[in-house]
Parts: C-alpha cells; sequence; structure tokens
C-alpha cells in the first residue's frame, strides 16, 4: 500500500492543531489510506490514547505511536506482520525520541512543540513499512 505522504503529513499537521496526538497520528494515516471509517470513528477510538494514555503524561506510551500501532493494525490483515511492524515502530521512535513516554517527551505535558513532529515521524514510518 503506498500513501501519498505529503497529502499525510498536511492531514496530521492540520488535525494537531485542534486534536491530540493519537487522533491526529491516526486520522492521518487512515484518511490517507481510505480507511472506511468516520473521522469522528477514528476520534473516539483514539481519543483515549490522547496525553500518554487519558493524560497521566509520566506513566503513558506518546499518542503519536499508539495512533500509529492503531492505524497499523487498521490497515493490515496479517497478524504476524502487525507485531513485526509494531515492534519496528516501537524501536525506531524509541531510538529518535530516546523514550516511548509521553510525559518525557513533552515534559509532562507542559512543552507540546515535539508533538507534530512525533507524530509526522512515526506516520512517515509506516507509511514506509505498509510500501515494503
Amino acid at each position: 500500500m503506498k500513501l501519498d505522504k505529503k497529502i499525510m503529513e498536511e492531514k496530521i499537521k492540520e488535525y494537531r492543531e485542534f486534536k491530540s496526538c493519537s487522533e491526529s497520528t491516526l486520522m492521518g494515516l487512515c484518511e490517507t489510506a481510505k480507511y472506511p471509517m468516520t473521522p469522528a470513528e477514528m476520534c473516539k477510538l483514539a481519543c483515549g490514547f490522547a496525553g500518554g494514555m487519558g493524560g497521566t503524561f509520566d506513566e503513558g506510551t506518546c499518542g503519536a505511536l499508539t495512533g500509529a500501532l492503531m492505524a497499523n493494525g487498521l490497515l493490515l490483515y496479517d497478524n504476524v506482520k502487525i507485531k513485526e511492524n509494531a515492534k519496528i515502530l516501537f524501536n525506531s521512535f524509541k531510538e529518535e525520541y530516546g523514550s516511548v513516554c509521553c510525559g518525557t517527551i513533552t515534559n509532562n505535558g507542559e512543552d507540546k512543540s515535539p508533538c507534530v513532529d512525533c507524530c509526522v515521524f512515526i506516520a512517515n514510518k509506516l507509511a514506509d513499512l505498509l510500501d515494503e
């Protein structure tokens, strides 16, 4: 599956202005892939993962990563490939940002300046994996 990264990035950046990282990443990926789920359904699915899962920040996983993991599961049908991609996404994100913890990356939610970059980075990584 080949995703138009430019369109995907634009969607993520636009959504990130008023949506969480988990919502923005999931929606940007799935809408670009034309996945048959409404934006409202995607928001409902992803909203609990915002702010490091329920706003826990210092304890929870970054929403950009969880959004990408949800998209990975929705866009693929092979459970083995889903798990392989999940490990690659996790490790790539951790290597890039030094942690997968939302609070570590955002200073417990006080500095959200890295958020758009996190969303775009991991979405592009998944797009590359889907293209293989």
